[in-house]
């Protein structure tokens, strides 16, 4: 190659590169466009940040961490509370087919409405709040005189805070009308069926799952049932209740599902009352 091809040389490659007006014009749109998608991303981010924070605030808002509830339960009513239920159900139960979510779900028709309740739904006021649902509040210290059948059941999402309802409704505990202790690991299977089948009970505190148990096991009987309590307005230190978990909402609705309750729920005689404190 002579030297005149080795000094043109670099000079075509030089040439060659440089971009046509129709190339800038196009590098210069894809520019943009690219930048166009940053910010569009950007701003979705932007917008995603803000909406989390939104949320945070109105579960915030909702959450008295301080005395351990949930105040939206406080303003849901029938309607709002089953379609809050059903909405959880799906979420924890996926899987289940169209049919059988269906039957899983607790017809607002079912559940009382006790929006009219004006007082925080804390611990101490629970006695207040069964005596004003409870239509004859004096039953409220009686009992059936066939062992082990309540009147009224109260569920807990876990055995800890059910022994915290079992002492605050003892006021309810008479001689004639036990409160019912029905709860795993503090409370052995044995001796729940025992205290069951040989005692008086008024109002049975306890786990869904042990309750569920205790009912198969013929120990527990509804034959008296007029009200059964979902103490949900209570959350842990991770701000959940027995409706935001899934190992406790799950045993929850298989027990409020039991064809002996669907048949009784809201009857005018005989009847099971459905309240969520």
């Amino acid at each position: 190659m002579s030297v005149k091809d080795n000094l043109e040389e670099p000079l075509l490659e030089r040439l060659s590169a440089t971009p046509t007006p129709n190339e800038a014009t196009e590098t210069q749109h894809s520019s943009k466009r690219k930048r166009n998608d940053e910010d569009e991303q950007s701003s979705k981010k932007v917008a995603k940040r803000q909406k989390n924070k939104k949320d945070k605030a109105a579960d915030d808002a909702v959450l008295d961490i301080e005395q351990g509830i949930n105040n939206a339960f406080s303003n849901m009513d029938s309607l709002l509370l089953a379609d809050y239920i059903a909405q959880r159900t799906r979420l924890y139960e996926g899987d289940l087919s169209a049919v059988e979510l269906e039957d899983k779900y607790i017809p607002a028709t079912t559940i009382q409405d006790t929006t009219s309740w004006d007082k925080p739904r804390t611990l101490d006021n629970l006695p207040g709040f069964l005596e004003r649902f409870s239509g004859n509040s004096t039953k409220l210290w009686s009992a059936s005189k066939k062992n082990g059948a309540p009147h009224t059941i109260i569920i807990s999402a876990a055995g800890l805070r059910a022994a915290d309802v079992a002492r605050v409704i003892r006021k309810f505990h008479t001689t004639d009308a036990k409160v019912a202790k029905l709860f795993g690991k503090h409370i052995k299977m044995k001796d729940a069926i025992k205290f069951l089948k040989s005692t008086r009970t008024g109002i049975a505190v306890g786990t869904a799952i042990r309750l569920k148990d205790l009912m198969d096991e013929g120990a527990l009987s509804t034959e008296r049932l007029e009200r059964i309590v979902v103490d949900c307005s209570h959350i842990d230190q991770k701000k959940r209740g027995i409706l935001e978990m899934r190992e406790t909402h799950i045993p929850l609705t298989v027990f409020l599902g039991q064809k002996e309750f669907r048949k009784k729920y809201g009857a005018e005689t005989g009847g099971i009352d459905l309240l969520f404190f």
